[in-house]
């Protein structure tokens, strides 16, 4: 006979403590750091003196991409806080207090990376603007997730973020954007090590519950940016300078938190979160293939690249 699983207020309720416990280690080990700290204001000139044209950005390419993207997906946080205050608002404790700690927290995200592509021109700034308009008002929606796919949601999408930032930075060739990226990454990987640990928690309380919405999430997974104008080609880009595609989807995403939650190890599951594990098992040898496939494309392109070089 199968268990009645909880209900998201129930299951809230019953993770309160958890919630308490996992505000307050965050509190204690995240850094205060301000994003005024990270901006060469001294390279900045007043647009009407001296109008944006392209060749006066420090980022290329690719790179002016990926900041683009990073950025316009962080300013869909009055999104965000909506659909996080409409999964896990519950009471007046930790719950609340963390999603405004963690609002709080990501608005830095936003005011740093644009601080610095405007003050070094990596972007024409009126056509960023128009994008964050766009972005906003397209806003985003988490297409009916309960709490324990959204806390599966988020705990994936955190970390994805973390990677993506990290990644950019690195490939920008800028010692400042790095700098940012990397900053902002801690954040991103202490809020994904709240969530996945409530999570953990989850799996304690309502195992098959959990397990059907981790299997769900791992096969359903988009990054919030999905919504913004030319999203497909420029992901293409991004994928193709290797920042963030499948493999690193795949390696350094997915099977991470997989193996945290001991996900193909856990035991007591009713019918169908066995039948959602097997789905899982099979589709992540789905993509495993699909990112070898990949690769070998990209190395293919690249040999033939060089060859006409040559």
């Amino acid at each position: 006979m199968a268990t009645a699983r909880l209900t998201d207020r129930d299951l809230l309720s019953e993770l309160e403590p958890v919630a308490e416990a996992e505000l307050r280690r965050h509190e204690q080990i995240a850094d205060e750091w301000f994003p005024h700290d990270y901006i060469p204001y001294s390279v900045g000139r007043d647009f009407d003196k001296d109008p944006w044209t392209p060749d006066q950005s420090r980022l290329t390419g690719v790179a002016q991409i990926a900041f683009e993207v990073n950025l316009l997906t962080e300013d869909n946080l009055p999104s965000y806080h909506r659909e996080i205050h409409e999964l896990f608002a519950h009471g007046d404790g930790a719950w609340i207090n963390w999603i405004h700690r963690w609002t709080a927290e990501e608005g830095r995200h936003s005011i740093v990376l644009r601080d610095y592509l405007v003050v070094t021109r990596a972007l024409d700034p009126y056509e960023l603007e128009r994008n964050r308009m766009q972005q906003v008002m397209t806003g985003y929606d988490r297409d009916g997730k309960d709490t324990l796919r959204g806390m599966a949601y988020v705990s994936f999408q955190e970390l994805a973020t973390r990677i993506s930032h990290r990644n950019t930075g690195r490939y920008s060739d800028d010692p400042v954007a790095d700098r940012i990226m990397a900053r902002i990454s801690k954040d991103e990987n202490l809020h994904m090590i709240f969530y996945r640990n409530l999570l953990s928690a989850s799996m304690r309380v309502d195992p098959s519950a959990a397990m059907e919405a981790i299997a769900a999430e791992v096969m359903g997974f988009e990054m919030p940016g999905s919504g913004m104008k030319d999203f497909q080609r420029k992901a293409v880009q991004i994928a193709n300078a290797q920042i963030y595609d499948l493999r690193v989807h795949h390696d350094e995403v997915v099977w991470p938190l997989l193996r945290h939650w001991k996900v193909f190890e856990l035991e007591g599951l009713d019918a169908a979160a066995e039948q959602a594990r097997e789905q899982l098992a099979g589709f992540l040898e789905g993509l495993d293939q699909l990112a070898t496939r990949h690769e070998e494309k990209r190395a293919a392109r690249a040999a033939r690249q060089a060859a006409a070089r040559a």
